[in-house]
């Protein structure tokens, strides 16, 4: 039975991990080996320098190419990489410190109406982004916030917002109240209560939530073509912007670019990856 388990654990991840092998062999290849006809796994790495001696460095060709700017372009993929970093950790945790707090409110506090606004407040989701496009661009425009990072970081942390308030709900709803009972009548103020109690206690929703929102924002590309054009441009439109190569599509740099960008996100989710587990599973406190 044990053998059984690790062979179907060894297959899935085998076939999950096939694309990203690929693209690693890719990144990896020159241009005429990446769109041979006949596929090649491995990269030629034999160069014949003369007819007496054989070279065998390693070919690099995609990377190399992400550290020159292409062509229509002043800056190279690492500058796009950091505009994405800095747009999605931000508003990842503006998100996520906004709606843990909103969840707060709505979790504890009864007010007229809250069910309703909760519905308001996932109603947000309901209209496709690019419905609002049009009005966000004139606004930003109004306010000069286009080609900036904190227009995007704005407007992700609205999108988000939503979802981060309705996932931490869950989460602090199940918290016992009486924790709080307790240090309220002890002299705790509400803040204090909220700092000392329930955010260490939810932190489990908050990574789970974290990583939902900054999947959200590092792949979004609508906004992020429509707002920007010179500065603060994020990878998903550095991408798009490789297909216009005069020389063809350089699918090496498509390559050596995707891993790079990919490789953020695979390691915030693996240091949060024992909450992000007990998160989906059974939720911040088993009662």
């Amino acid at each position: 039975m044990k053998l059984l388990r690790w062979a179907v654990i060894i297959t899935y991840f085998s076939l999950a991990f096939l694309p990203l092998m690929w693209l690693a062999s890719t990144s990896l290849k020159n241009r005429s080996d990446a769109i041979n006809t006949t596929p090649k796994v491995l990269p030629s790495f034999a160069t014949q320098t003369d007819k007496n001696s054989m070279q065998f460095p390693l070919t690099t060709d995609g990377y190399s190419q992400l550290a020159a700017p292409h062509a229509g372009v002043t800056q190279s993929f690492f500058s796009y990489l950091w505009n994405s970093l800095i747009i999605g950790l931000l508003s990842t945790l503006a998100a996520v410190t906004l709606g843990t707090a909103c969840a707060y409110g709505f979790s504890r506090f009864q007010f007229a109406g809250s069910k309703d606004w909760l519905f308001f407040i996932l109603s947000t989701r309901f209209l496709p982004p690019l419905a609002v496009v049009v009005p966000i661009l004139m606004m930003y425009r109004q306010f000069d916030l286009q080609n900036t990072h904190l227009g995007l970081i704005l407007l992700y942390t609205s999108f988000n917002l939503s979802l981060a308030v309705w996932l931490m709900k869950g989460f602090i709803d199940e918290i016992p109240k009486a924790y709080e009972e307790a240090a309220l009548v002890d002299g705790y103020s509400r803040l204090h209560v909220f700092w000392t109690i329930i955010v260490p206690r939810a932190r489990t929703g908050m990574a789970v939530t974290a990583v939902f929102c900054l999947i959200s924002a590092w792949n979004e590309y609508a906004f992020a073509l429509t707002l920007n054009n010179t500065r603060a441009v994020t990878v998903p439109v550095y991408f798009a912007g490789l297909q216009g190569n005069i020389q063809g599509v350089p699918w090496p740099q498509i390559a050596a670019g995707v891993i790079l960008f990919v490789v953020p996100i695979v390691v915030f989710t693996v240091l949060v990856r024992k909450h992000l587990l007990r998160g989906v599973t059974f939720g911040t406190i088993k009662q």
